[in-house]
Formats: C-alpha cells, structure tokens, sequence
C-alpha cells in the first residue's frame, strides 16, 4: 500500500499545520482508482472523518476527501461534499470573488461552481470547464475497509494559484464540508468554515517537479519548469505538447528562476565547491557579474521559514544545501529582468574548486532571448461604409448586408507573438467573436499585423441594437519558466442600433 506523508492535526488553529501538496510527476486521473498509484506521496492532512490528500501539478490540484469513516454504500447525492477556497487569500469572505464547489444537483459525478455572497450564502452554481469531481467507494491508502472517497481534479486557475509567483511559495486557503447519510453525519473542516474564512487551513502547493534527467542542462538544470536543453540556439523555448509547462519558440521574461542541475549540485555539496558566480553579457557585450538578492522558502517540518540568499561582496553566491527541502529546490539565482531590452543574452554559471576563485569545478553557458516589451496594439479605424465612427457615437445599421469594417493592429516587433483575439462585449456579460489568429511554428518569429482590415470582405453586423466596446487583446510569446506571461489591449466603445 502506497507509503503518505501524514500531517496530524493536534495542535490549537493558531498554530495549525498547513496541508503540503506534493508534485504529480504525471497527471492523475480523477477516474482511475485512489490505489492505482497516482496518489502515492500524496501530501496529508487527518480530519475527524477521514484524511485529506493532495498533489498538484503546473496546472491543476488534485485533492481527496477520503472520508474512511463512511462505509455505507448508499446511491444518489444524499451524501456530498462541499470545497471553498480563498480567491484573494485575505482569510475574509469576498462577495462575487471567493469560491465553493459542490454536486451539482443529481449528479454525483458532475462538479458545480459557485460564489459566495457572504457567509453560508452563495450564487447560483455553473459548470467549471476545467475542474472535474470523481466518487469512488472502495478501500484506499488510509483504510483497507471500503469508503467513500470524493476525488478532484481542480484548475489552479479557478483558485488563483499560480506557480510562478517570485516572491511566495504558492498557496491558499482551503475548507470542506462531508455529508453521509449511512451512517449518518456531516463533518466540517475547520468547523463552520463557510461561514469564518479565518478558520481556513493553508494548502502549500509544490512547484517542485521531477524533470528527466536526460532533458536537464549538465550544471543549469532548468528556467523554472523549462529544461535549458529545450532552449534553441535562438534563446527561445520549445517544450514536448504534453510537458508541464508547453511553450513554442517562446523568449524570456519577467522574474527568472535559474535551478540546477540536482545531481551535479550533490556532487559540487560532497567535494565542498560550494562557491559559484553567475555572470551576463547583453547582446554584443561582455560579461559582467550578475548581482542579485532573493528569497526561498525553508520546510521546518511544520511550516515554510523565509530564508534570504545574496552574494559576497565580491559578487560571489554559495551553495545551499541540496539535502534542505526548500519551496524551490536547487535554486541558484532568481532575478528579474524587467529593465532589460529586448535582445539574446548570455548567461554563465561558474562553480569554483574549494575557497578559491581560478580553478573551475563545473561551467555552463546559456543564451536566453529576453523581451519583456508588450504587443503593441490598437483600433486604427471602425468604418460604416466610407465613413468613420467615432469612438461613443450613436449608429444605425440598415439592413444586411449593412455593417462595420475595422482595422486593427497588433504588433511586436521582436516576433514574439503568442495570440491575438478581436471581440465585442455587450449588453449583461454577452459577447461576440470577431477576429481571432494564434501563433503555429510554421510562423517562426510572429510579429503580427498593422492596420489590418477586418473583415477582409463584406461587413460585420451587431448581433442586437446595443451599447458594444470593440476589444483587441494581444497575447505575448512570452514565459517565465512556469508559464505565459505578459498581454496587452485596447477598447472603443460604440452604440449601435440594428
């Protein structure tokens, strides 16, 4: 039977110990079987009913309310569960903003969303298109007598968890309802949690993957997510479709992590050559020393410490100890490259032999094309036949196949474009579709459009007589390592009568 980290919940909610997810080296399943081997190593949390387990990956939370102590097997929805989560992680309700999952009504496999409105009072409930809930009755890692068991596959994006935050190992705050209905009890945890987010408990989640071997850089393992082997030539990022983090010919930005090499840094820790500089030289430059102060996240055993890291004042970094379990493991540099211009760069990682600084104990050299610059993007016309509408004007359109033209631009000269959508919102949360190109690996490095006609033939009709802003949105091409980063867009707003 599958070997969990169990986290007991003895002390007062003060000192409370949070759940700590740990990686999913593969997606799970909600489906599969809670014994088929996905959940191994899960993180885990006991509760008066029964244990709560939880994995995360790039993408998604994977979490299960093994409920051990209800063992009759009864069908329907009269037992069910619900999940909150902090949105903002302010430990208060946030009406429109914090969020419940639940059944949705008779449908035990079928999860529901909804927003709470204050405490115990909720919105209607939809359909996450990501998320999903799987029940199983059966045995499971924590009891070998069949149970109820709920499984979750929840989109960190629903929660408001990213991975790529640089200034905080990712979290939130989470509670949880179980009803059985045979035997018969409802369980809270924390007790009236949906009613007092101060009650929640953390939920830490892992950014801690385990890359192959054979795709991490000899000394630089990997920026972020990324294996540096997966950097081409051009400094832009290719990854496997089915890889934790999937980029295409993708440049640099934003804050970079720089992770080593774990294997090769447990060597470096053994031999004592614990002393390494980072250096980078800007497109035609030389070298120059990479000077850069952070912060990582140190497990106690029962909590994260904050720990600062800065080098020498001769520009010199050391090692932290790899057999320490930090937020991000092997992290060897974290700066940020907001000031820099766009361009390919040269980065150096140098460890030295002992206490000495010209015999060289391991050395890789990186390029990382950088572009923290923004699409640029506009509306440079709206037309009703030859004539321009001004931006808050009241039109009339006649009858088919009357209609509006537009040209738009959006732009990056650097090629790195990721996506582009033109689209119309109107009367309450209603949208339409106009325009809409992404980028393909056939387009190299995509620099979009300028004032591009759309559409390239005839004219676009308004679904109703209504108020509509135009919204043009361009995506960059862009990541930190964990994920896409960096957008831009523009609006006009019109008023036009059908």
């Amino acid at each position: 039977m599958a070997k969990l980290r169990n986290l007991s919940i003895t002390t007062p909610l003060l000192f409370a110990f949070p759940l700590k997810s740990e990686w999913a080296i593969t997606p799970i399943d909600p489906a599969a079987p809670i014994n088929s081997g996905g959940w191994e190593d899960a993180g885990t949390l006991k509760f008066s009913r029964g244990f709560v387990m939880a994995k995360n990956d790039a993408n998604f939370l994977y979490l299960a309310l093994d409920v051990v102590y209800d063992t009759g097997n009864d069908n329907g929805t009269n037992d069910y569960f619900w999940l909150s989560f902090d949105y903002n992680r302010d430990r208060a309700i946030t009406s429109n903003v914090d969020v419940n999952y639940g059944n949705y009504p008779n449908y035990p496999n079928k999860l529901g969303i909804q927003k709470y409105l204050g405490p115990g009072k909720w919105t209607g409930i939809t359909v996450p298109p990501k998320s999903e809930v799987v029940q199983e009755f059966g045995p499971s890692p924590n009891s070998d007598t069949s149970h109820r068991i709920w499984k979750f596959k929840i989109d960190l994006k629903e929660i408001n968890v990213a991975l790529s935050w640089p200034l905080s190992t990712p979290y939130t705050y989470f509670g949880f309802r179980v009803r059985s209905s045979n035997p018969a009890f409802t369980s809270d945890f924390p007790g009236n949690f949906y009613k007092d987010f101060t009650k929640l408990r953390q939920l830490i989640l892992s950014r801690k993957p385990s890359i192959p071997s054979t795709d991490l850089g000899p000394l630089v393992g990997s920026i972020g997510l990324i294996p540096t082997t997966k950097i081409l030539a051009s400094g832009r990022a290719t990854t496997d479709p089915g890889y934790y983090v999937h980029v295409q010919n993708a440049a640099f930005g934003g804050t970079l992590n720089l992770i080593g090499n774990r294997t090769k840094l447990q060597q470096l820790w053994a031999a004592n050559n614990k002393k390494y500089k980072v250096e980078i030289a800007a497109p035609g430059g030389s070298y120059t020393k990479l000077i850069s102060n952070w912060s990582n996240y140190r497990w106690t055993g029962s909590t994260y410490a904050l720990e600062s890291f800065a080098p020498s004042s001769y520009g010199y970094y050391q090692l932290a100890n790899p057999g320490i379990d930090y937020s991000i493991d092997d992290l060897l540099i974290q700066f940020p490259t907001t000031a820099l211009l766009p361009g390919l760069y040269k980065i150096k990682v140098t460890f030295y032999v002992g206490s000495g600084y010209t015999s060289i104990a391991a050395e890789q050299e990186l390029k990382i094309y950088i572009d923290n610059h923004l699409p640029a993007t506009n509306i440079e016309s709206v037309k009703h036949g030859a004539n321009e509408v001004s931006a808050c004007a009241i039109e009339t359109i006649g009858a088919a196949p009357d209609g509006l033209t537009f040209r738009i631009t959006a732009n990056d000269p650097e090629g790195n474009l990721r996506g582009v959508s033109f689209y119309a919102t109107y009367g309450a949360g209603l949208s339409t579709s106009i325009y809409s190109e992404s980028y393909s690996p056939s387009m190299g490095n995509w620099a979009g459009f300028t004032n591009k006609l759309i559409p390239v033939s005839g004219n676009w009709r308004p679904p109703q007589s209504c108020a509509y802003s135009f919204i043009v949105v361009a995506t960059a091409r862009t990541t930190n390592g964990y994920s896409y980063i960096g957008k831009n867009s523009t609006h006009r707003n019109l008023t036009l009568l059908v």
